[in-house]
């Protein structure tokens, strides 16, 4: 599995700011119905459900919302860079700039951890991460994403 195959370059956006972690659901629902053809307001039910298991933020700025929804053919992604950091109960109490959310299928098993895991490892390159907080074009920030899939292959 490559980012790649889960994220589309429309699925990519800047954000000036979201007021809260609430707002920033919404842009996703918004952006996940106009990229994926998903339910907005099912898609923030999902992830403030999942949410409400424990903060999403995993610290260094990154959050990785994600939830299982109905009607989801392949596991699928977004990202936003948010361009005023916002608070997200992140385990390092620091606010948030990037989130990469992901989807999987109701039934997805195996490839829904393997989906957040890939996410997780790419996130967590600090290289990456500074790339794309010096970046705000979306085909950039998508290039950036995907990109590391090429040089790790050769």
């Amino acid at each position: 599995m490559q980012l790649s195959e889960i994220l589309s370059a429309e699925g990519v956006r800047l954000v000036g700011a979201a007021s809260s972690k609430k707002r920033l659901f919404h842009d996703l629902g918004e952006l996940a119905e106009t990229c994926y053809g998903l339910d907005a307001t099912r898609v923030v039910e999902a992830l403030l459900e999942r949410e409400a298991l424990g903060p999403t933020g995993v610290g260094q700025g990154i959050a990785l919302p994600h939830a299982r929804l109905e009607g989801l053919k392949k596991v699928s992604g977004l990202f936003l860079r948010v361009e005023k950091p916002l608070d997200f109960d992140s385990v390092d109490r620091q606010p948030v700039d990037l989130v990469f959310a992901l989807f999987a299928p109701a039934s997805a098993g195996v490839e829904h951890l393997k989906a957040l895991a890939l996410v997780s490892r790419t996130m967590r390159d600090a290289s990456i991460c500074a790339k794309l907080r010096a970046n705000s074009d979306p085909s950039t920030l998508h290039a950036i994403l995907t990109e590391s899939e090429t040089t790790q292959a050769a």
